[in-house]
């Protein structure tokens, strides 16, 4: 019989995240409020669904009591952090609470199932971050000033990478941050972040040629500093947000060509430079050739991926912790193996969706500094995405990165939750901006209205 409940939840759990997914896209097209607002509720509630259905099947598996414990503790976040949200800030966008809320959901399930005691600590982590978030929304819509301060992000972004470069701890082969009372912190997480004020902050003030020099100097002081700390797969990430932001802002083609050309450059110069850098370009080719001396994780991947194919093996009825370090890395091959690989590919459409988002913010903004930011910050989302997926499926090689809100890891966890709460006070920026249009084309109207009864 638990065989059986086993099996169909699968079908259920892959229902549940399609119909999820479907109004992620589906809320695009939607004018009526009232309706929009109806197709949001939906998604909470299948979010709560697909929750319930997951610690239901892990309770029949192990018998444990703590399953149940912990699946009210994480309904309990859920829950408060929609209500939280939108009734501190009413014109916040509930697809994104949303979205933020699912794509935890679904990294604290597979970790529950993975490693309890890193489950715990990445809801504890979350918890304090969600409080910390709930603040970013207003510091955003109220602090004028964030346009000025382009010279303190530079330096605390070179401050902070040359710190971990000096007395960082070495992780896999890089230098990636500091153990501090046994928690782990990876500075690069926030700088990513703090970089985007940056280039935001000096294409605000100008997109002259000496100013886009004098920005690619500090943009490129930050990615060596990263690649002396051997942190490429942060260092790419912000290659990536630069070329895009300074394209963006400059419409100039000779620079997007230049970008792409010398980050390519950079490439191969890692690749000769870099012996962990060759050893993951020769385990991409053939994974299986190395499989003794490097290509174990990659190769482990694949066959998860294709033992759980599109319906997958169902909770504890797969292997995936043969994989190494698959709570950060390749928990994407840990979904594909157990809740199948259609679940997963609604995952990465769930980060779309996210990313289209994001687009919409900073298209419809008006100022550039928070057009830049909204757009920074959804090239350093997508890409990391990319690039975690990527690697997991052998689409490119291993890069280390993370896929934020589900990979196990603090840094990560706490930079996403900021992230979006930065992008949560753009779009009411953007939700103010239309209500001041639209509040002076009345004004104008009342003007038109008076002189015309005057005269």
């Amino acid at each position: 019989m638990e065989n059986i409940i086993v099996e169909l939840s699968k079908y259920l759990l892959i229902i549940l995240v399609a119909v999820y997914t479907y109004l992620c896209f589906g809320v695009f097209g939607i004018e009526d409020p009232y309706r929009k607002n109806s197709m949001l509720t939906q998604q909470s509630v299948v979010m709560f669904m697909i929750q319930i259905v997951a610690f239901g099947v892990m309770f029949l598996q192990t018998g444990e009591k703590k399953m149940l414990i912990f699946y009210g503790m994480q309904f309990a976040l859920f829950l408060a952090t929609i209500i939280l949200y939108v009734n501190i800030y009413p014109k916040v966008s509930r697809l994104v609470v949303n979205n933020m809320c699912m794509l935890l959901c679904i990294g604290m399930i597979m970790l529950t199932r993975l490693n309890y005691s890193y489950a715990m600590k990445q809801f504890l982590i979350s918890a304090c971050a969600v409080a910390g978030s709930l603040v970013v929304p207003v510091i955003i819509r109220k602090m004028t000033t964030l346009a000025k301060l382009r010279w303190i992000y530079a330096l605390i972004g070179l401050a902070s990478l040359g710190a971990v470069f000096v007395a960082g701890r070495i992780s896999y082969g890089a230098k990636l941050g500091f153990e501090i009372m046994g928690i782990s912190i990876q500075p690069s997480e926030l700088v990513k972040i703090v970089f985007v004020f940056f280039v935001a902050a000096s294409f605000r003030i100008s997109t002259s040629f000496k100013n886009v020099v004098l920005t690619s100097a500090i943009a490129a002081a930050h990615v060596l500093i990263l690649v002396a700390s051997t942190d490429l797969g942060s260092a790419l990430i912000i290659v990536i947000v630069y070329i895009v932001m300074l394209y963006v802002a400059t419409k100039q083609w000779v620079y997007l060509a230049a970008g792409i050309v010398g980050g390519a450059g950079a490439s191969y110069v890692g690749y000769k430079l870099f012996s962990h850098v060759k050893t993951r370009v020769e385990v991409w080719r053939d994974p299986f050739a190395l499989y003794e001396t490097g290509g174990y994780q990659v190769a482990q991947s694949l066959f998860a991926i294709g033992t759980g194919s599109w319906f997958g093996m169902g909770l504890f009825k797969g292997a995936p912790q043969t994989i190494p370090v698959v709570e950060k890395d390749f928990i994407f091959s840990a979904i594909s193996e157990e809740m199948g690989l259609i679940f997963a590919i609604c995952t990465v459409l769930i980060c779309v969706s996210c990313y289209v988002m994001i687009l919409n913010i900073a298209m419809e903004l008006r100022r550039r500094f928070y057009k830049y930011i909204a757009l920074g910050l959804g090239t350093c989302y997508i890409f990391q995405v990319f690039l975690t997926v990527g690697g997991a499926v052998k689409f490119i090689p291993s890069t280390g990165v993370t896929l934020p809100f589900v990979s196990y890891g603090g840094s990560s966890i706490l930079s996403t939750f900021i992230m979006f709460a930065i992008i949560q006070g753009l779009y009411i920026v953007r939700e103010d901006e239309e209500e001041d249009i639209e509040r002076k084309k009345e004004e104008r109207l009342r003007a038109q209205r008076s002189i015309k009864r005057l005269g």
